[in-house]
């Protein structure tokens, strides 16, 4: 018997902004992520306020899951797929995120791609917005920044309920949300772009307009929540973190209490809105340490109580280490990086390799939320290579995989109640932060490089076949 659930859905995410491709098809509006140029692993893209000829957009192909959406579903299915985890680009629906009336064509791609996924029996997972609202948002009113984006999202949302009422029962209403109480979450994900921003990790910061964007998503997921509750009782609709779990670099009090704190600001504070619907004690003093107002309109707090998520899901690649020395080593990782941890090895991108932190983490939130939890994003991004028989003998990543679900089978030892399980790039994408093919995550490989160059095939890594196996066996078969 496997200590996962029968029901636990094992499966896989991608992103539209990462995947899609098509940026100007059928309708389709400038996105956040249009205009981001490639980058590297060693160089910073750039953000251009409008589309340069002569110039490289990862977003405008990607891997063209547009016209290949089939093809790599059925891939997913030959694995085993429960639950595919996929986001739907809001340009597709709303070009502008302003018109009165959606675009029918976006609305029936995803027609397209929900009937494809329920064809071989694989439960869509939706995120609503994945870091790529309309551009037009960001120009007329600075992003998140400005309260006019709430009604704006919700009319997006409750369109999307009421479309694909009784195909989709999971919904996640913004991804990894706290990427906004740090600097690089202001274009990424709030769609703020400050006077003198060029460089996507460089990004000239606001801190009050960065928190004042947080609330208005705070409140829209909220009234989104309601809205989908009242349209489709039947749908669940959850929060998404980037957790960034962090441990004292020592066992000096003052590390103890930094990594407290940082875990509070960055992990804790919008897990408490969303899943207890109001903000948590801590954030008083920050705010004030910070010169920060957020301005709240009457209402707002009943509508965080009344908007609580059914259940929490959170993406976990690494862990952190804090400490107040000046002198440390550091490391990156996921949004973030901080202290480096002497005990674990890291990836090419230098992030920390962590799986016992995620058994960890997985009972930190469950001893905090007591609601089902979810890892919606898990992965190891490498260098992958096509040997000269044309296989891709990826060990390095079924050993980062294996690991980690052993530790939440541990988690779920423990009492923690996880529904599910998606690791990131199930299908090699574009990387969000930096522009790359080159940083692959997936079962899949496509050719497709960071010069645009490529023909878009398919084909199986090792990893694929190791895959199907783990959920065949519903992760008991980890060899």
């Amino acid at each position: 018997m496997s200590v996962f659930k029968e029901n636990f859905l094992w499966g896989g995410a991608v992103a539209a902004n990462q995947c899609e491709g098509a940026w100007n098809e059928a309708g389709k509006g400038i996105s956040a992520s249009d205009v981001c140029t490639g980058g590297s692993h060693k160089r910073s893209k750039r953000i251009t306020r409008t589309i340069e000829p002569d110039t490289f957009y990862p977003s405008h192909e990607a891997i063209d899951f547009y016209h290949h959406y089939k093809e790599d579903i059925a891939l997913f299915a030959e694995m085993g797929f429960k639950v595919f985890r996929f986001s739907i680009a809001w340009t597709r629906i709303f070009p502008t995120g302003m018109e009165n009336e959606p675009n029918e064509a976006g609305l029936e791609f995803y027609d397209r791609v929900i009937d494809e996924c329920l064809s071989h029996n694989i439960e869509p997972l939706i995120t609503i917005s994945h870091y790529e609202m309309p551009f037009a948002l960001t120009e007329k009113y600075n992003g998140w920044s400005s309260r006019e984006c709430i009604d704006l999202y919700v009319r997006y949302a409750k369109t999307l309920f009421t479309r694909y009422k009784g195909k989709v029962k999971y919904w996640l209403t913004f991804n990894e949300i706290n990427s906004g109480t740090m600097p690089m979450g202001n274009f990424l994900s709030l769609g703020i772009l400050n006077e003198g921003t060029t460089e996507f990790n460089n990004q000239v910061d606001i801190p009050q307009l960065r928190f004042q964007g947080l609330h208005h998503q705070f409140v829209a997921s909220a009234l989104a929540v309601k809205a989908g509750h009242e349209i489709d009782p039947d749908c669940k609709i959850g929060c998404m973190i980037v957790q960034i779990t962090t441990y004292p670099l020592t066992c000096n009090p003052d590390d103890i209490l930094e990594a407290q704190h940082q875990n509070q600001i960055l992990n804790q504070f919008c897990g408490d809105v969303q899943v207890r619907g109001e903000y948590p004690y801590f954030m008083k003093r920050y705010f004030k340490e910070h010169n920060i107002e957020v301005a709240m309109e009457p209402g707002d707090a009943d509508i965080l109580k009344e908007g609580c998520v059914d259940y929490y899901t959170f993406s976990y690649y690494m862990s952190n280490c804090a400490t107040t020395s000046k002198n440390e080593a550091q490391t990156s990782g996921n949004i973030m990086g901080g202290a480096k941890n002497p005990y674990l090895e890291a990836s090419d991108w230098g992030w920390q390799i962590d799986p016992k932190g995620l058994r960890y983490t997985l009972n930190e939130l469950y001893g905090r939320y007591r609601i089902p939890l979810m890892v919606v994003e898990n992965g190891l991004g490498a260098y992958d290579k096509i040997e000269e028989d044309g296989t891709i003998q990826d060990d390095y990543r079924i050993d980062y995989l294996r690991k980690h679900i052993e530790q939440m089978r541990e988690a779920v030892e423990d009492g923690v109640d996880l529904m599910g399980y998606t690791p990131w790039g199930c299908i090699d994408l574009v990387s969000a932060s930096t522009g790359e093919m080159a940083k692959r995550y997936g079962f899949i490989y496509v050719e497709k490089y960071d010069d645009g160059s490529g023909d878009l095939s398919r084909r199986k890594k090792k990893s694929f076949d190791w895959y199907k196996k783990v959920i065949e066996t519903n992760g008991e078969v980890l060899a």
